[in-house]
C-alpha cells in the first residue's frame, strides 16, 4: 500500500503578519507568537502533521528578514540549512505562503525588504506555487482595506508581478476553517524545488552566489554607505560642537558616532561571514540528521529483533501446545482402550 507523503507548504513574510499564529490556527499547535514586531520565531520551526480534506499538511514556520534576535545574514543561512537539508532528502514544497498586514498603508523598507528577499529565495518558476496572504482585516475599516487590497494587486512595485507570473491573493480571517480553506488551494500543486534549493543542491553553488544572498550583499551594501554618511556628518556636527564648547552636545555626538561605527564594522562583518558560518551550520546540521538517522535504525534494527525473537518464542510455544496436545490426544486414546478392554473372570472351586 503507497502512503501519501504529506503536503509541505513553507510559510515566510516579515515579523509581526501572523506567521506562527496561522501555523498554529491550522494545525492547532502551540508555536510561541510574537507580539507586534517583536519576533517569537527565531528559528526554523515545523508543525506537527494535521489534517486538511484528506492530506496530511506540514507547516514550515520560518523569521522574517527583520527578526529582532538575529542579523538577516543568520536568517538566510538558517532557512538556506533547512531548505537545502529537506531538498537532498527528495522533499519538496508543495506551495509557499508569504503573509502580509492589510494594516500596513504602505510597504516600508522592512516589508519590501522581506518581499524582496523572498523572491529571491523562490525564483520565477515556483510563483505559480506561491499564495500572498493578507491578514489583520479587523483592524482596518473595511472599505479602506479593500482599496489598499487594490492597490496592492495593481502596482508593478508591489504584489502585481508576482500576481502576473501565477502567484494568487487572499484574505485570512484567523479561523481555521479560512486557514484551511487557503492550504486546500495548494492541494493540487505540483512540488517544486525553490530557486536557492536549485542553485545550491543542484547547480553546486556556493550560498554566497546565489541570488538571495546577491541581493543581502547589495542592500547590506547600501546601508553601510548610509552609515558611512550619517558617520561623517557626525564627524562634522562633533567638530562644530567642539569649536562652541557645547560639551553636552558633543557626548551625544560621540555616542551617536560610537554607534554607528559599530554598525559599520557590524555590517562589513556580516557581508564576509555567510560562506563560512554556513558550511559550518550545515555540517553540524548534517551530522545531527546522521545521529537521528543512525539512531531510528538501532531502534529499527532492535524493533525487528524483538519480532522476531517474539516470533520464535511463539512458534516454540505452538509447537510446545501442538505437541502437549497430540500426548494429551494419545493419553485419551490409550485410556480408552483400556476402558474397552474385556474383564477376564476366574471361577474358582470350593472345595
Amino acid at each position: 500500500m503507497t502512503t501519501t507523503a504529506p503536503l509541505l507548504v513553507a510559510i515566510m513574510g516579515a515579523t509581526g503578519t501572523g506567521k506562527s499564529t496561522f501555523v498554529n490556527i491550522a494545525s492547532g499547535g502551540t508555536f510561541g507568537v510574537g507580539n507586534g514586531l517583536i519576533s517569537c520565531t527565531s528559528q526554523v520551526a515545523i508543525s506537527q502533521p494535521f489534517d486538511v480534506f484528506g492530506r496530511k499538511a506540514v507547516l514550515i514556520d520560518t523569521p522574517g528578514f527583520d527578526d529582532t534576535n538575529m542579523s538577516d545574514i543568520d536568517i538566510l543561512k538558517m532557512i538556506a540549512v533547512h531548505l537545502n537539508m529537506s531538498y537532498e532528502a527528495g522533499m519538496k514544497l508543495s506551495g509557499i505562503i508569504y503573509m502580509h498586514r492589510i494594516s500596513d498603508f504602505r510597504m516600508g523598507g522592512i516589508s519590501r525588504r522581506n518581499f524582496n528577499m523572498f523572491r529571491k529565495l523562490c525564483g520565477e518558476t515556483t510563483l505559480k506555487n506561491v499564495l500572498i496572504v493578507t491578514t489583520m482585516w479587523g483592524l482596518v475599516d473595511p472599505a479602506v482595506a479593500e482599496a489598499r487590497e487594490k492597490e496592492l494587486m495593481q502596482d508593478d512595485r508591489l504584489f502585481k508581478p508576482v500576481l502576473d507570473k501565477g502567484a494568487i491573493m487572499v484574505r485570512h480571517d484567523n479561523t481555521q476553517k479560512m486557514a484551511h480553506a487557503i492550504i486546500h488551494r495548494i492541494l493540487e500543486n505540483h512540488p517544486m524545488p525553490l530557486q536557492i534549493q536549485k542553485e545550491m543542491v543542484e547547480e553546486k553553488k556556493d550560498i554566497s552566489e546565489t541570488a538571495a544572498a546577491v541581493e543581502l550583499d547589495r542592500e547590506l551594501a547600501a546601508m553601510a554607505e548610509k552609515h558611512k554618511r550619517d558617520l561623517a556628518q557626525v564627524r562634522v556636527e562633533m567638530e562644530e560642537a567642539i569649536s562652541a564648547r557645547d560639551e553636552e552636545a558633543k557626548q551625544e555626538l560621540q555616542e551617536m558616532r560610537t554607534e554607528l561605527e559599530e554598525k559599520l564594522r557590524q555590517n562589513e562583518h556580516d557581508r564576509t561571514r555567510l560562506s563560512e558560518e554556513y558550511a559550518a551550520e550545515k555540517q553540524r546540521a548534517d551530522e545531527t540528521l546522521a545521529l537521528i538517522q543512525a539512531d531510528i535504525a538501532e531502534q529499527r534494527s532492535a524493533r525487528i529483533e524483538g519480532e522476531k525473537r517474539f516470533g520464535e518464542m511463539q512458534q516454540m510455544w505452538m509447537e510446545s501446545n501442538h505437541k502437549a496436545a497430540e500426548e494429551r490426544a494419545l493419553m485419551l486414546q490409550q485410556m480408552t482402550a483400556l476402558a474397552n478392554r474385556p474383564v477376564e473372570r476366574r471361577i474358582c472351586a470350593i472345595q
